[in-house]
């Protein structure tokens, strides 16, 4: 119990809509009284302050005290996390907006911020024993899985859709996963992992249906605080597909508050999303009363193509709470903007990061953000892993 204390600061988990909580030291899924996803909680440490980060470890593991793992021995890390903040001059002067930066992503291991999250997940799985992991996956989480669990001696099962690019495919394989095609989207492939779950014991690692991708994701806040000198952008804009990372943003923030690092101020959020699968902008603007009967389409940004999110109502608290909204961007709209942003930036970014490009273009025009103000965009992904889906 010693080594617990000394190392993190995890206290229990609590079910995100009611705060009943549950047990930090067993294998947990979601919160089955209210089937909403379980939140990670902390005895902050009045003694973790912003000066002890001066020689930590370059990685997200720099956070440990506000990281989920008890054993330092059990941390799988291929190095993920402290992602360079870009200051795209060639832009800013063409669209005179002064303060606009970008967060690069894909430059952590397997080319996105699925690293992050898989990297925490798989690190407690280690921990709890688990010997075989499943994920359904639009592409680059499937890839982040089996990459961390080929690092850990873990089994991983990757459950994806059959039309996603080859390159995502050929990844998981060279990892040493087991790969399961299915026609169909995400949504397909979690019916298809609930269904394999039933004759196979393995664990299931899917978005927010587990505690602990959300700890690795919102490492992206820390780091941007950090980034930043300990203030925070006026406006982040966020490729938002199951919507963990913005989430984990926002519970990064609070944290930080908590412990004196950083004021109430708070970034507005934007959640950008896939013209032809966008159920948050959908409930936001009231065609629906939720996301669970939505009807998605593919899209050229796979991790877009997320029909019914289970986090949506967490989703939809952050955009409310921090004055931001959900916007919706054409596939082709995408394209043109990874294409001159590679043409302008020299840097090659996954269709994701090229819809946060179109949409902060169409909500400068609607007066929803002004040119002025810090904006960061966060580029979730490698495009050199899209050029099947690009070219």
């Amino acid at each position: 119990m010693q080594t617990v204390q000394q190392f993190t600061s995890l206290s229990h988990l609590s079910c995100s809509q009611c705060g009943q909580t549950y047990s930090m030291f067993e294998s947990q899924t979601f919160a089955p009284c209210c089937n909403q996803p379980l939140i990670a909680e902390y005895d902050l440490p009045e003694d973790f302050s912003k000066t002890a980060l001066r020689n930590r470890v370059n990685s997200m593991w720099r956070y440990r005290e506000v990281m989920p793992v008890f054993e330092a021995a059990n941390i799988v890390s291929l190095g993920e996390g402290m992602t360079p903040i870009l200051t795209p001059k060639n832009l800013r002067a063409r669209y005179e907006l002064p303060q606009l930066f970008i967060k690069d992503e894909s430059v952590n291991p397997t080319g996105s911020f699925k690293a992050r999250g898989l990297s925490a997940a798989i690190s407690k799985a280690k921990e709890a024993g688990v010997h075989t992991c499943i994920i359904p996956t639009a592409g680059n989480a499937g890839g982040a899985m089996a990459a961390y669990c080929a690092a850990a001696g873990i089994k991983a099962i990757v459950v994806m859709p059959r039309h996603t690019p080859k390159v995502f495919k050929d990844e998981c394989l060279l990892y040493g996963a087991e790969l399961v095609l299915v026609d169909g989207l995400i949504s397909d492939c979690a019916k298809k992992v609930a269904q394999l779950k039933q004759s196979i014991d393995c664990f299931d690692i899917s978005t927010l249906k587990e505690p602990f991708r959300l700890e690795g994701k919102k490492t992206m806040g820390y780091e941007i605080a950090e980034q930043f000198d300990w203030t925070l952008p006026d406006v982040i804009l966020y490729p938002t597909g199951g919507g963990t990372g913005l989430i984990g943003m926002w519970k990064a923030f609070d944290e930080m508050e908590q412990m004196g690092w950083i004021g109430s101020r708070r970034p507005r959020m934007m959640a950008v999303q896939a013209a032809t699968c966008q159920p948050i902008v959908h409930t936001w603007n009231g065609v629906q009363p939720n996301a669970k009967n939505y009807v998605g389409r593919p899209s050229v940004a796979n991790g877009l193509a997320v029909p019914n999110p289970f986090a949506e109502n967490m989703i939809l608290r952050v955009l409310r709470e921090s004055g931001g909204r959900p916007i919706a961007v054409q596939d082709a709209d995408m394209i043109a903007a990874v294409k001159e942003i590679a043409k302008a930036e020299g840097l090659l970014i996954a269709p994701e990061g090229g819809a946060l490009w179109k949409a902060l273009q169409d909500l400068i025009n609607q007066q929803v953000i002004h040119r002025n103000e810090k904006i960061l965009l966060l580029n979730t992904g490698s495009g050199y892993k899209y050029l099947e889906n690009i070219m």
